[in-house]
């Protein structure tokens, strides 16, 4: 998949396994991003995998799901 996709699928994982509004995990996704915790995905696609997205989603809820985002 590509970068925009595993982003896209991160999202939708966060919103399904922990019941949060896509606004919610779209926020955490974007504080993720600003944080670069995505950058190597980028620069290597072949890390946008469906396991590596349902990792990505813990990861990114457990780091910025207690954040209130601006």
């Amino acid at each position: 998949m590509t970068y925009e996709e595993h982003l896209d699928e991160v999202t939708t994982l966060i919103t399904e396994k922990y019941a949060l509004a896509d606004r919610d995990a779209i926020e955490m996704v974007m504080l993720a991003q600003a944080d670069d915790y995505f950058s190597g995905h980028d620069d290597d696609p072949s890390i946008c995998t469906l396991d590596r997205a349902h990792e990505d989603a813990r990861t990114v809820f457990k780091k910025y799901g207690a954040r209130k985002p601006n």
